[in-house]
């Protein structure tokens, strides 16, 4: 079989339903397609650098290559999601990949939501703060720092949809317009999202959990409840349900805030808010400093996350991991940009902060702050890829290798 284990490396275990971390962990990677594997070399070589330095050699990670898309379909005889790989995954606890081929309107269902689905990774995490010197379209993009909490698996994740004219899509409109009365016009393409108390609930409890380990103030329910009551309107009911049976002695809510402790925020306790998501937009933009962690449902977070993502720099920086309980995939957050491939250009941040994210996961907080403190250093030398050179004046301009060669020797 193509995978194979690297020799010297010992696999991350659970024990008491916490990760036991070895100081030889086996991690896997996936390159992924179109500029993957240029980002995933960089990024390797960083992340090694930093564990090194931190550690004076004391620890080191044994990466493990997996394969999926592209690179799975070669050596799988067209398979692009192989059951050893899916295996590989659900053992090592750990893994990180670059981006995968995803086709538009046609063709095989995103890879992404598939490996979600099999591997119940039901929480999209997106942390999104400002690194000083990056462009940024924000007067003040240092006011931003949040860490959002979507939920992966329902909503339009759930992937329950009709094509219009289907004898499927007829059955469903028959049932929707003659027994349940409602009313749309003829020939719609159906689809429907599912949210449910037991989705909603272990994706707030998720989030505030790590409002709680990591000394947040607040964790914010961004919904569209006004309109839809019982999806929307519902995750917020269950959002707050769960604090209140959970985790009564850690949060109170807002109305709390005023009405018992007239607007100032008492130790040791997490405000729990709401807010409408379309209004949500407005507010990162006007009072970011307000938001912590946010916790939604799935088609609010893929919009908010983007959205935000962009007030700090954009996508090309932009972190993220996919989480069950234990079980963590850590990715870079936007496409494979196939015109790219190859070319030793792009900005390698989205793929390099998910790997500090993943080092913050399995403890190693030292190594994860040697890249976060060293890399506005490089930043301010003016040294950057394309997308940051064309925002800068007298930038100079490096590919995605040299910029890595510049961050590891700010690190060394």
């Amino acid at each position: 079989m193509p995978i194979t284990m690297p020799e010297g490396g010992t696999k991350i275990s659970i024990k008491n339903n916490k990760l036991q971390v070895p100081d030889n962990p086996i991690l896997g990677y996936v390159q992924g397609d179109g500029i993957g594997p240029d980002i995933m070399k960089a990024c390797l070589r960083i992340w090694d650098a930093a564990v090194k330095k931190a550690y004076n050699g004391k620890r080191k990670i044994y990466w493990a290559e997996l394969f999926m898309g592209e690179s799975a379909a070669k050596k799988y005889n067209g398979e692009i999601f192989p059951e050893e790989t899916r295996q590989a995954l659900q053992d090592l606890i750990v893994s990180i990949k670059g981006p995968l081929t995803t086709p538009v309107g046609k063709g095989f269902r995103s890879l992404n939501v598939t490996l979600r689905q099999e591997l119940d990774l039901y929480a999209c995490v997106r942390p999104v703060r400002y690194y000083s010197g990056v462009p940024s379209p924000l007067l003040h993009p240092e006011n931003v720092d949040v860490v959002i909490f979507r939920e992966n698996t329902e909503d339009v994740y759930a992937g329950i949809e009709y094509e219009s004219g289907t004898p499927e899509m007829r059955k469903v409109e028959k049932f929707l317009k003659e027994e349940m009365g409602a009313k749309f016009f003829d020939d719609c393409g159906i689809g429907i999202k599912p949210i449910s108390p037991f989705g909603s609930k272990r994706l707030v409890r998720k989030a505030i959990q790590y409002a709680i380990d990591n000394h947040r103030n607040s964790v914010t329910l961004v919904h569209k409840g006004n309109i839809m009551k019982y999806t929307e309107g519902a995750f917020r009911n269950w959002g707050y349900e769960l604090a209140r049976e959970e985790f009564a002695d850690e949060t109170i809510t807002e109305k709390q805030l005023y009405s018992e402790y007239n607007g100032k925020q008492p130790e040791g306790k997490i405000v729990i808010k709401d807010r409408i998501a379309d209004i949500m937009f407005q507010l990162m933009l006007l009072r970011p400093t307000e938001f912590d962690v946010i916790a939604t449902t799935n088609l609010n977070g893929d919009y908010l996350s983007d959205a935000i993502a962009a007030e700090v720099g954009g996508m090309g920086i932009a972190p993220g991991a996919n989480m069950a309980e234990h079980i963590a995939v850590f990715e870079a957050t936007h496409g494979t940009a196939p015109k790219y491939a190859n070319l030793d250009k792009v900005n390698p941040g989205s793929l390099l902060f998910s790997g500090v994210n993943m080092l913050e996961y399995i403890g190693w907080k030292e190594a994860a702050d040697l890249i976060t403190t060293k890399y506005p250093e490089v930043i301010k030398q003016k040294i950057v890829t394309y997308d940051f050179a064309r925002q800068m004046e007298n930038a100079t301009e490096v590919s995605t290798s040299s910029f890595a060669d510049a961050l590891i020797r700010q690190i060394g």
